[in-house]
């Protein structure tokens, strides 16, 4: 097999993602795709994929190919598929022993082979999708973040299998061990140049090679604008035709000019001051809850007081959003009751974006929750990375991180007295992640918040954590940092 990119360009409207971009990925090459959140990195997927095509260039591709997306929640085969037996293995060629065996590597838990598939989560439904893929073996793999929905030991279970693919593998990913651990090529998307870069060893090679290149690109960049600054000022002392020449000359060099890439510290978010709110914001009474035979909990007992920070961890399938759901009352419990203090001002964010309207705009939808006129919505919106006319692109066509960002903006545009987070840092970049952390600490509210990511909780230094599945509320050690990191 082989990818052959020849000048190849892409636009969104009037925003290009790729201008004049050539590249090839040859057989058996395991690839690491990066760049930050809506550079493009998910469309050059559907591009292999042929779900979308170059508005200029060429692309060649041979060879069979199997794409995983971030978020598997429309897909068709799925949809129609009436067991998860049918979906995974339409030849009949695997055997369920084989299937059961991949489930628990992957973290699915006890799934029900014989059951339609579309009525999971999208977690799970993700998860299906990997396996199917897995098992066909194309000659091409594309995963796009394949550990999202994972805990601890299913990134690690996942890490060793896709080291050991034998073919061709294409991996966006930011967990950076996975990146180490399976790749031997990083393809960089360069959202400044609109071009892909290409560095050859691992991830951590990746990162020290791409500094060195973003300061010569700076400098580069500098040079060009001291050129610039010199030609002003020697317009002004030469004769009047020469200075029509001169000045059409600098318009050209402004206008080819790159973009300084912006540093870290000038990205800073700030979530608002809370409403106020009661002493005890939420008491659980005896709450338990089943799916048929599956118990998920049973008589849970807590409460949760003003101004708490609360990291709920355990591995996946253990209930963690069941119960957030439980307490938010989009679900009921079997038994028991769930107390709100009607004081209570909620602001959730849900890694399956399901309160999305997926047709709307990005600038109708955020104008829609905050209830203010466009002057407000759009430098609002332009903070968190939509400037210009990508408030007007359709949320369904945003990236999962780019959703991340839209889903926190709304967050940050109230004055939420409770904050509830599952796995808010599944789609973002590490830079990204960076700046939501920063913006947490310093929030005065209460929050409760479910992870997978180590080094995030350990930062954040919540007051408690509640253990799943054991149902208990302990306070914060800094020792338990080692705990996030077994789940």
């Amino acid at each position: 097999m082989s990818i052959r990119a020849t000048d190849i360009s892409f636009s969104y409207g009037e925003k290009p993602l790729l201008v004049e971009a050539s590249f090839r990925i040859e057989d058996g090459q395991k690839v690491g795709l990066v760049g930050e959140n809506g550079t493009g990195k998910s469309t050059l997927l559907k591009l292999f994929m042929g779900e979308e095509y170059p508005d200029e260039g060429e692309l060649k591709i041979s060879g069979t190919m199997e794409l995983v997306p971030q978020e598997v929640k429309r897909d068709p085969i799925l949809d129609k598929a009436k067991s998860v037996m049918e979906y995974i293995n339409p030849d009949g060629l695997i055997e369920e022993h084989q299937i059961c065996k991949l489930f628990a590597g992957l973290g699915v838990g006890e799934v029900d082979l014989s059951t339609p598939p579309h009525g999971y989560s999208g977690g799970v439904k993700t998860k299906f999708a990997l396996a199917r893929a897995l098992f066909k073996e194309p000659d091409t793999l594309l995963l796009d973040e394949p550990t999202n929905f994972m805990d601890i030991e299913g990134k690690k279970w996942v890490m060793g299998l896709l080291a050991q693919y034998p073919k061709t593998l294409i991996l966006i990913s930011h967990d950076m061990g996975l990146m180490d651990k399976a790749i031997d090529r990083v393809m960089y998307v360069n959202k400044h140049k609109h071009i892909i870069e290409e560095y050859k060893g691992n991830y951590t090679q990746y990162i020290k090679l791409q500094k060195e290149a973003e300061n010569l690109f700076k400098k580069q960049v500098h040079g060009q604008q001291k050129h610039i600054e010199k030609l002003e000022h020697a317009m002004k002392v030469i004769g009047v035709e020469a200075r029509i020449v001169m000045k059409k000359r600098i318009a050209r060099l402004k206008d080819v000019l790159p973009e300084l890439p912006p540093e870290v510290r000038s990205i800073k978010i700030q979530l608002p001051e809370p409403a106020r709110s009661g002493d005890i914001l939420i008491t659980a009474r005896s709450i338990s809850k089943s799916f048929e035979t599956l118990q998920v909990m049973k008589h849970l007992n807590f409460s949760i007081r003003r101004g708490e920070k609360i990291a709920m961890l355990g591995p996946n399938g253990v209930g963690k959003s069941t119960l957030i759901k439980l307490l938010i009352g989009q679900m009921k419990a079997d038994e028991g009751i769930v107390e709100w203090n009607p004081m209570n001002k909620l602001g959730y964010y849900s890694q399956e974006f399901e309160n999305f309207d997926m047709e709307k705009s990005v600038l109708n939808l955020f104008g829609d929750k905050c209830q203010r006129m466009e002057s407000f919505c759009r430098p609002f919106l332009g903070k968190f990375g939509f400037a210009a006319n990508k408030v007007h692109q359709k949320v369904g066509t945003l990236s999962g991180g780019e959703k991340t960002r839209l889903a926190i903006a709304m967050l940050c545009s109230t004055d939420a007295n409770l904050l509830i987070l599952d796995e808010p840092t599944t789609y973002l970049d590490i830079m990204s992640q960076r700046v939501i952390l920063e913006a947490l600490k310093t929030y005065k509210g209460t929050m409760i918040i479910v992870s997978h990511t180590e080094e995030f909780i350990k930062e954040l230094k919540p007051d408690k954590v509640f253990l799943m599945p054991e149902a208990k509320m302990d306070f914060w050690r800094d020792e338990m940092s080692g705990k996030v990191g077994e789940i």
